[in-house]
């Protein structure tokens, strides 16, 4: 039989080899540890002779079936998991990085991942270049220079920005790196980087994969080899994802392929409508064709994302008034989910970040992240509408 369609293996794919008792569901097993009576079993098992589980904070059956099942989406020979996107990334760092590596990346990073570039790896002497990410070949001049990791995020956060993944995939194998890709932002729905030459695959997967802000999650993808060594890693940090968690990110994969699409045509249409409002600068979105990348993210994305950004004239006292007004929108720092969420960046993705440092990523400091929900398009227009009108209003009323 072929391999089933995105849709069928969100639903199927890692869950059977964990069902008991004819339930149709993966349980969530809450158990620390794991029993033998036979001694013999127990030592293959314990020393990875043999397949199953021994403790907790190494592996869990509910938890497999999650790291299963997001392998299966990325095409993937094998997947770890972590407490958090953030545990994913530090320790996916810290596994391959040592005193005197050198780790070339882009600036406009996660604003967390942008704090282990200019604070902590510089303590572990890890010498760290920050390019410019749309420059490719300030990148390539960087990584002809050497480098043990090659890290990427694309689509950024928050300002969507692309970079060339099978390009720069060259670039950095060319040069012997490892070349990490986090694809939380686009989804294995809307991109896949392992297909494009990339080593490793980041996601924070309480973000699109979990897609209904209820639990946090990460998962690390990529070959057996590579992967393993962070899984040991991770095995000593103890950055262990809970069942429960696991159960609940599980439940939400299963819907990945139809929440995306529409994200991708609200974000779409969103970004499109945003365009015809004086109050706002500038609107960032690939699926516009004006974006700086639209070209190379027609190239390696099957669709443009459900996360978009805008700039409004007033900066941070226009959003203040323009934000609250917002009915069909949770003003909170998080995205991906079920539900429209709004927030500036100083305030959400890169509230570690000074107003210099943000503005040396291109964010302005009146610049609002919007990730789209599944609502129907036209409540979602018409509430920006009136938010904006309100916003008006009270300029109109001070003056």
């Amino acid at each position: 039989m072929k391999q089933a369609k995105f849709g069928t293996r969100s639903i199927w794919a890692g869950e059977k080899e964990q069902l008991a008792f004819g339930a149709t569901q993966v349980p969530v097993v809450h158990s620390v540890s794991f029993g033998y009576d036979d001694m013999d079993e127990w030592y293959e098992v314990a020393i990875g002779n043999k397949e199953g589980h021994i403790y907790g904070r190494n592996t869990n059956p509910t938890v497999e079936a999650f790291e299963n099942k997001i392998k299966n989406l990325e095409g993937a020979e094998a997947a770890t998991s972590f407490s958090t996107g953030m545990a994913a990334i530090s320790n996916t760092l810290s596994t391959y990085l040592a005193p005197g590596d050198r780790v070339v990346s882009i600036k406009d990073t996660y604003g967390g991942t942008n704090k282990i570039f200019t604070e902590f790896l510089p303590r572990m002497n890890v010498d760290v270049e920050l390019c410019e990410t749309a420059d490719h070949e300030a990148i390539e001049a960087e990584i002809e220079k050497g480098c043990k990791v090659l890290y990427l995020e694309t689509p950024t956060n928050p300002t969507v920005k692309i970079t060339d993944i099978e390009r720069m995939a060259k670039a950095g194998k060319a040069q012997g790196a490892i070349v990490i890709v986090d694809n939380t932002f686009a989804t294995p729905v809307n991109q896949n980087p392992l297909e494009l030459g990339v080593d490793l695959v980041i996601h924070s997967a309480t973000k699109y994969l979990g897609g209904h802000a209820d639990a946090l999650g990460g998962a690390l993808v990529g070959s057996k080899e590579l992967v393993e060594k962070v899984y040991h890693y991770r095995e000593i940090n103890g950055a262990t994802l809970d069942p429960m968690a696991a159960y609940l990110l599980l439940r939400g994969m299963k819907t990945l392929k139809l929440r995306v699409e529409q994200q991708n045509k609200n974000a779409q249409e969103i970004a499109e409508y945003l365009k015809t409002f004086d109050i706002v600068d500038d609107v960032f979105y690939p699926g516009l064709e004006e974006h700086k990348n639209h070209d190379i993210a027609k190239k390696q994305m099957k669709g443009f994302g459900g996360m978009l950004s805008f700039s409004v004239k007033g900066g941070v006292e226009t959003l203040r008034d323009f934000l609250p007004e917002l009915q069909f929108a949770n003003k909170a720092a998080n995205l991906g989910s079920v539900e429209t969420i709004v927030g500036p960046s100083r305030t959400t993705s890169h509230v570690e970040c000074t107003p210099e440092e943000r503005a040396a990523m291109g964010i302005p400091e009146g610049l609002i992240r919007y990730s789209a929900g599944i609502e129907d398009i036209e409540d979602l227009k018409e509430d920006l509408k009136q938010a904006f009108a309100k916003v008006e209003q009270k300029a109109s009323q001070k003056n």
